[in-house]
């Protein structure tokens, strides 16, 4: 990309600069195989034994090579010269094998041609005197033989195990891609797939695909395998209510750790709170002066997105007052570069849920306004193109600039502004030591939500895919290079073109230099990262590495692999590489796996009273100062309240208990549980108490089941035992008869 990559300080994220090895041998381009992506299949002869058996000594068809017979004939004495095809010379065919093999293969020996000298005779035979035509012939024939076995156990020694000609390794799995839904970032999924070389089919498939790339959302429910790029619910998750709900949860647990995301209040049901709020602060400092900027629950690209000096400025009439939204306070003094005030947009791979791994991308995109940055007052707060940095406002703006160059024009590279900054003396190391932990701190945040839909969608122990996805992180810099949190975009722009306007009303789309070499990285890599045959190749290699060459083999030096072109993963690992420093954030987390417990019925978010109920009994929270009674009365306080919210979009008319509902009353009994004490210890403490007592009733009932399982087992061997002598007293025996209950009854009366 021509700029430095800057390690992050602190958290030890070695390895930015450091080129990924791949394994020797692992998907290289093989002799005689087409690259994977051409939809061309090898079609077996039938009735003859599969190439793919590994069959030791068994040259595939197409190498090139006289004298070797094919695989599976096993027929001694047939050259494969015989088999030419119709209407091809000897040494025609010799050239278009030639042309079949694809250039760097490895080169055989090759054999004398038919029309060449004759073979020399066997030893002991001598010169063949004149005979016959069929007596001739058989001589031929068995010299033929003896030459073409000895060309065959040739081939053999000089093919090692681990070699790629003819085995399982020559057969490189292709991985297929179904790209029908990819929508807007379809151009740059196709040029990594044909830089992977791997299988698109843009129209879907009958059969399964190995991985599904939608546009929007996770809204197959026809996928029943393989790997998909969203997942469920995580548009819901990232909204900015939902996002702004989850990152005031965890302020209110670690008031320091989530300083970067900015002050937040919901409408319109907090909006008195927000009032009251506004109103105290001024009257305490009078000197201060803020501004709010107002966005939409479910706006983008900065649609309804406004600024407002004082709280009754709110528009709440109209189409407004039916739309939540969220008002946070505004930025007055960010970093400014060109006199430009710029964010940046980064790129997040959330490869897996459980367990968690977070990848993030060496570079990203600055945005930059098209106005010179002023502070906001009352009469440029309606300039637009000088407080919002959205790509899709500021591009209407006669002063944006489209440049080929990623260190010039309204959209630049992020690696280049480390670059100015490096070269102004900032500390760009700690820089990118706190964005690495702003982005750890926020998905920690988003992953209770997501695990509950995640559950619903794909319950455990149905077929179902595995997701991934690409997040895109909005960052604002603060002037003392101070990372703050905007907003989390679940479908980030992954377009590599722009629209030029040519004439009026006429629109053409140009490539974007900047955005074909971030985008396509991230989508690459993040293919490379989620390889379904990565683990099968590295499984094969090692199988491979195994058996050792033998004295007389030598291995041929191995064609490079397509992989071996690429550059180094654009993608870094955060989680759980520095897992140990932020584990003790994910307290949330264990608070949402009690709540999953307790669920009940499969495919649902939403927790009735009587999972409740259960929760509270089998965790012995109830006492005599905190009764069923009282238990059921904070639920349906609870749970009436923030279902008149409405913000569950999915199950809206399920009146039971979200999450979110959930945390709130398990924060309410930890208060009162543990008083006198920082909420954070209170919850804590309460999810110790919950998981200690939850397994030791599991840990009862497995001993249960195990008693009871001797107690059976102990009942069926007497019952098969063979009979011992009759005790004195009662007699215990098999009643197969009501004549014999009856017996036994009377004995017992009379104490017989």
């Amino acid at each position: 990309m021509g700029t430095e990559v800057v390690e992050p300080a602190g958290l030890e994220p070695a390895g930015l600069e450091t080129a990924v090895v791949e394994p020797a041998g692992l998907g290289t381009g093989t002799e005689g195989i087409e690259p994977a992506g051409t939809g061309t299949e090898e079609i077996e002869p039938a009735g003859l034994e599969p190439v793919a058996l590994g069959t030791s000594g068994i040259e595939p068809a197409g190498m090139g090579t006289a004298g070797i017979e094919p695989a599976g004939m096993g027929t001694a004495g047939i050259e494969p010269a015989q088999m030419e095809p119709a209407g091809l010379e000897p040494a025609q065919m010799e050239q278009a094998r030639e042309a079949e093999e694809p250039p760097g293969s490895p080169a055989l020996p090759t054999e004398a041609s038919q029309d060449g000298p004759p073979a020399a005779a066997p030893p002991g035979q001598g010169a063949l005197p004149a005979a016959p035509d069929r007596e001739r012939e058989r001589v031929r024939r068995r010299a033929g033989a003896q030459g073409s076995a000895g060309r065959a156990a040739r081939g053999r020694a000089r093919r090692a195990p681990g070699r790629r000609s003819g085995g399982e390794n020559d057969r490189r799995p292709e991985v297929t891609v179904d790209s029908s839904k990819a929508k807007t970032s379809l151009e740059a999924l196709k040029i990594s797939l044909r830089q992977l070389r791997w299988k698109e089919f843009p129209f879907g498939r009958r059969l399964p695909c190995d991985i599904y790339w939608h546009g929007v959302s996770f809204h197959d429910n026809n996928i029943f395998s393989g790997q998909v790029n969203k997942f469920p619910g995580m548009m819901e998750t990232v909204r900015k209510i939902t996002l702004s709900r989850a990152m005031r949860r965890m302020q209110d647990l670690f008031p320091l750790e989530y300083s970067f995301y900015p002050r937040s209040w919901i409408l319109p049901e907090e909006l008195s709170l927000f009032v009251a709020e506004v109103r105290m602060i001024k009257d305490s400092n009078p000197s201060w002066k803020p501004t709010f900027i107002v966005k939409p629950d479910g706006g983008c690209q900065g649609d309804g997105i406004y600024l407002i000096k004082d709280p009754s400025d709110i528009r709440l009439t109209g189409s407004s007052q039916s739309r939540p939204a969220v008002v946070q306070e505004y930025i007055c003094k960010p970093l400014l570069m060109d006199k430009l005030k710029f964010d940046i947009r980064l790129y997040v791979l959330l490869k897996s849920l459980e367990p968690l791994e977070i990848y993030i991308a060496k570079d990203g995109l600055s945005r930059f306004c098209t106005e010179p940055y002023q502070e906001p007052t009352l009469k440029n707060l309606h300039q637009v193109f000088m407080h919002l940095t959205n790509y899709s406002l500021n591009i209407h703006s006669e002063n944006f600039i489209h440049s080929d160059s990623v260190n010039t024009g309204s959209k630049r590279t992020f690696s280049s502004i480390l670059c100015r900054l490096s070269s102004r003396g900032a500390d760009v190391k700690k820089l990118w030591s706190d964005i690495i932990s702003l982005v750890i701190k926020t998905i920690i945040a988003l992953t209770p939500e997501l695990k509950v839909y995640y559950q619903s969608d794909i319950p455990a122990g149905k077929p179902g895919p595995t997701c991934f996805q690409i997040l895109g992180f909005d960052i604002l810099l603060l002037k003392n290079l101070k990372p703050v949190l905007l907003e989390v975009n679940a479908n980030p722009s992954m377009r590599i073109e722009h629209e030029q306007e040519l004439s009026p009303g006429v629109f053409e789309n140009v490539p974007s230099p900047v955005d074909e070499e971030v985008k396509v990285a991230v989508i690459r890599d993040t293919l490379r990262l989620v390889d379904p045959q990565k683990k099968k190749r590295k499984d094969t290699q090692c199988q491979s590495s195994e058996q050792a060459p033998g004295p007389s083999q030598e291995l041929p030096d191995a064609a490079p692999s397509p992989e071996a072109a690429l550059p180094s993963l654009c993608l870094k690992q955060v989680f759980p590489k520095y897992a140990k420093q932020f584990n003790y954030l994910r307290l949330v987390d264990r608070v949402a796996a009690l709540f999953i417990r307790f669920l009940g019925v499969k495919g649902t978010t939403k927790l009735g009273p009587t999972g409740f109920r259960t929760f509270i009994r089998n965790c012995k929270l109830s006492n005599s100062n905190f009764s069923m009674a009282a238990v059921d009365i904070l639920y349906i306080d609870i749970t009436r309240r923030w279902n008149s919210m409405g913000i569950d979009h999915k199950e809206s008319g399920n009146p039971g208990m979200c999450l979110q509902a959930f945390v709130e009353a398990f924060f309410c009994l930890a208060q009162k549980k543990y008083k006198a004490r920082p909420l954070y210890e209170q919850v804590a403490l309460l999810v110790n108490q919950c998981e200690c007592r939850l397994a030791d009733l599991q840990g009862k009932r497995l001993l249960w089941g195990c008693g009871l399982g001797e107690r059976q087992g102990a009942l069926a061997a007497t019952a098969t035992a063979p009979s011992s002598p009759r005790p004195h007293g009662r007699q215990v025996f098999r009643l197969q008869k009501p004549s014999q209950l009856r017996a036994l009854m009377c004995r017992d009366r009379t104490g017989s």
